[in-house]
């Protein structure tokens, strides 16, 4: 049993008013994404004003949480530059992509099974035991998310594959930060961390954009930027530092837990935004997903779900 769970937390009621905000902010990117299309931007383009907005934040952050510490190795920035790469630049681009092709319902199931593929992942770089009941909690989340697909695939065709395919990558390269992390963070500390990596993924996004795009890309409708100012500041760097904080305050465990909300806000939002499907069968997928995503965070190590 998570040792979260066993252990009194003063703050309670803060961490997890911060944790459900923090989820629910991190839901309202699918969204914004979504909406943004409709406007004829592309990708590579919509994930270059995101990140552009977003990177001044990140570096005020980067230098508050660097205040009077030791100065970086060659080692730290060589581990800060992969985890900016695969945590928040690959990661996100591959979702935005994949957003093209698949409802927000969909992607945000697709990236709850983060814990689960951090618990693959465990097992395959640190030779850490997976328990049968976190195995059947893993088929059960898959299931919910086959179920979901399955229904969806029906009237996207093989653009949901795509698009399925896309998010999946996205939550394997999270899921490839967070296991490489831990050692970082224990040195640097997780806002200085997040921080510096985030940055040079906004870095990243700039320099693919520069490469792939002409500058004239940039002209994008209005409504584009400011629905990017909006996923730059409400769904990007504001739930960072919810999740954070309400991590300190109750945490990995109960916030991962907490974090169920996210998938339902999606949904909630995607019918009343969007006008998304919503029937039975994303009703019984969903509950499956959260099920097992429950019982492994609950019963093995959990993670932050982005």
């Amino acid at each position: 049993m998570s040792t979260d769970a066993a252990q009194p937390h003063p703050h309670l009621a803060s961490g997890l008013l911060l944790a459900s905000a923090g989820s629910i902010a991190f839901s309202g990117k699918a969204i914004i994404v979504k909406l943004a299309y409709l406007h004829g931007v592309d990708a590579v383009t919509l994930i270059m004003y995101r990140m552009l907005f977003a990177l001044p934040l990140f570096l005020a952050l980067a230098w508050w949480a660097s205040r009077g510490k030791a100065a970086l190795s060659g080692r730290d920035w060589l581990g800060i530059v992969g985890l900016g790469f695969t945590g928040y630049y690959l990661a996100s681009f591959l979702d935005f992509w994949g957003l093209q092709y698949v409802s927000a319902s969909l992607e945000r199931l697709i990236l709850y099974l983060n814990p689960t593929l951090v618990l693959v992942l465990g097992w395959f770089v640190y030779q850490r035991r997976i328990s049968g009941l976190q195995a059947l909690a893993m088929a059960v989340s898959y299931a919910g998310v086959l179920l979901v697909f399955g229904h969806e695939a029906g009237f996207q065709g093989p653009n949901a594959v795509l698009g399925a395919l896309l998010v999946f990558g996205s939550a394997i390269s999270y899921a490839i930060y967070l296991v490489y992390s831990g050692e970082l963070v224990k040195r640097l500390g997780s806002l200085r961390l997040v921080g510096l990596a985030t940055s040079v993924a906004c870095g990243l996004c700039l320099l693919q954009f520069v490469i792939l795009r002409p500058l004239s890309a940039a002209d994008v409708a209005p409504e584009v930027i400011w629905l990017s100012l909006l996923n730059a500041t409400l769904c990007t760097f504001a739930p960072v530092l919810m999740v954070m904080m309400a991590i300190e305050r109750i945490g990995a465990g109960l916030a991962a837990q907490t974090g169920m909300i996210g998938p339902m806000s999606t949904i909630a939002m995607g019918v009343l935004i969007l006008d998304e499907p919503f029937n039975g069968w994303i009703v019984a997928g969903t509950l499956l997903v959260l099920s097992g995503v429950f019982l492994v965070t609950r019963f093995g190590s959990a993670s932050a779900v982005k």
